[in-house]
């Protein structure tokens, strides 16, 4: 079965850089879409940032210019360099992945079970 699994998660203070990975298992994923969501304490989960098979990424425009996601060469993991953090940038991050061959179904979503992040001085 599909498995992701985060790690690099921590505590920061604000302007200090970490770099998340999840590593995918289970499964063949150079066709996936992959990124990173995020919720932090009473809010609803929001994307952060997605890449899909050809490189294309789209991140939210809270992060824009601070975090790259970037995926290996297997196409297997996933990362998220997350530089100049604000407290802001607080939340649990969730590693996705998405499977685009169930058409009818709209395709298969996968998610890791969360690396949490503290920015704080």
């Amino acid at each position: 079965q599909v498995q992701l699994v985060e790690s690099g998660g921590g505590s920061v203070q604000p302007g200090g850089s970490l770099r998340l990975s999840c590593v995918a298992s289970g499964s063949s994923f150079n066709m996936f879409s992959m990124g990173w969501y995020r919720q932090a304490p009473g809010k609803q989960r929001e994307s952060v940032a997605i890449t899909a098979r050809d490189g294309s990424t789209n991140y939210a425009d809270s992060v824009k210019g601070r975090f790259t996601i970037s995926r290996d060469g297997a196409e297997n993991t996933v990362y998220l360099q997350m530089n100049s953090l604000k407290s802001e940038d607080t939340a649990v991050y969730y590693c996705y992945a998405k499977d685009p061959r169930a058409p009818l179904i709209g395709g298969m979503d996968y998610w890791g079970k969360g690396t949490l992040v503290t920015v704080s001085s």
